[in-house]
């Protein structure tokens, strides 16, 4: 597979190329396929060298930030090159949705792999992978006996010990949208409210920044991520290791719903020259080796049921998740955001 892997940005309304193929160089033919990639090369580039080489289909690739992929492919509008549009979140894949950039996915084949909380309604994208967003916590600080839910952590035993990411990031706001759906607005805004009281700091970095945070006592909870745990207990640096070996992960509301889940997922460009080649890729990405290296690469969860998961993944323990239909964190997104701006949450 040829590397033909671009980044863009956007700037003052203007999409800025930087040695990136005009569109008239993708061909469409029968024997090629072109991606746009909210996921790192790392993440995604080894399985489409992989489908590339097997089924003799030519991948080209282009990755950016989400926001930036989805205005370019409305901006290219009929002329887009690209085929499949794959990020990271419910929220980002109804955004794509709503900007009727998708058409429905027609396939057997991903309708009985994948469960169908973890797809569209409406047949417009599916997910590719799936995390949990848990709580972690520090063990020699934190008796887990005191943990039950997301909305116990208002209580004020939790007083300025909790470390999370802003309002700001898709992931969290993904989290208050599933809370909207059970609880209702008025509900999770009382929540938001007390929750933010409770920061052990202003809201900063990433959530490996959240877990570091934890493990080093400037907090003694951080809400994040699976994956991010993954990757430091699975990291080749010693300190990252460290790191996690001061937290365990605590699955909240398993009496009840069950602990919040999201993925990365994919969907078919409306005007994809290529949409059989793009269909069977989406497909491939679902097939069991795939979602095994998803799992064992980056310690995200299958999406499709019996899938064997890393000894990592398994380390964390088997949890009850969330069955809502994802589409609703999208759906919600708006008055997640507005909830959180009126708590507070920064």
């Amino acid at each position: 597979m040829k590397k033909q892997i671009k980044s863009f940005g956007l700037a003052l309304g203007a999409i800025i190329v930087t040695g990136f193929m005009v569109p008239g160089s993708f061909a469409a033919d029968n024997g090629e396929v072109n991606v746009y990639s909210a996921r790192k090369e790392a993440l995604i580039l080894p399985l489409l060298e992989r489908f590339e080489n097997e089924r003799k289909i030519k991948v080209n690739l282009v990755t950016g930030k989400a926001d930036a992929l989805l205005k370019r492919i409305q901006v290219e509008g009929d002329a887009t090159p690209a085929d499949i549009f794959i990020t990271v979140d419910a929220g980002r894949l109804h955004r794509a949705k709503h900007a009727e950039v998708f058409q429905p996915l027609q396939s057997d084949a991903i309708n009985q792999a994948v469960p169908e909380n973890l797809r569209d309604p409406d047949g417009y994208w599916s997910a590719l992978s799936m995390r949990a967003r848990p709580i972690m916590y520090a063990p020699d600080r934190v008796d887990a006996s005191k943990l039950s839910t997301y909305e116990a952590l208002t209580d004020p035993h939790w007083k300025g010990r909790i470390c999370i990411r802003s309002s700001g990031n898709i992931y969290n706001q993904s989290l208050v949208s599933s809370m909207i759906e059970a609880i209702g607005e008025e509900e999770t805004e009382k929540w938001a409210t007390a929750f933010v009281m409770n920061f052990a700091r202003p809201p900063s970095g990433g959530d490996t920044d959240q877990l570091k945070a934890a493990a080093s006592g400037l907090c003694d909870l951080a809400i994040a991520n699976t994956y991010y745990f993954g990757r430091l207990s699975a990291s080749d640096n010693p300190e990252n290791r460290e790191f996690a070996s001061h937290l365990k992960i605590f699955w909240p509301n398993q009496a009840d719903r069950g602990t919040h889940i999201n993925v990365s997922g994919a969907g078919i460009i409306k005007h994809s020259k290529n949409m059989d080649n793009a269909k069977a890729l989406v497909e491939f990405l679902l097939e069991p080796e795939s979602q095994q290296w998803y799992a064992s690469i980056n310690h995200e969860y299958p999406v499709v049921p019996g899938t064997k998961v890393s000894e990592i993944l398994q380390s964390f323990g088997e949890f009850k998740s969330d069955d809502l239909n994802l589409s609703v964190l999208g759906v919600n997104n708006r008055t997640a955001v507005e909830v959180m701006d009126r708590a507070g949450w920064q």
